[in-house]
């Protein structure tokens, strides 16, 4: 399932431009994000942009691998 958002540019009165992409709160959420976390921004192509965390919580849940 994806989520789709608008991306938003503040234009400043000295030409610095930003341009803003909002999560909503249930990726956030099932992401663990913090409050000020660093993350980086990759570009894959055009239609693609990776976001990396350098530090990932552990995750909640312990998964059980097996052989077949």
């Amino acid at each position: 399932m994806g989520y789709q958002t608008k991306v938003q540019l503040i234009q400043r009165r000295k030409g610095v431009d930003q341009w803003y992409i909002n999560f909503p709160t249930a990726l956030a959420e099932a992401m663990d994000f913090t409050k000020g976390e660093a993350v980086n921004w990759y570009i894959e192509d055009k239609a693609n942009l990776v976001l990396h965390r350098d530090c990932v919580p552990p995750s909640p849940v312990t998964v059980k691998k097996t052989r077949k």
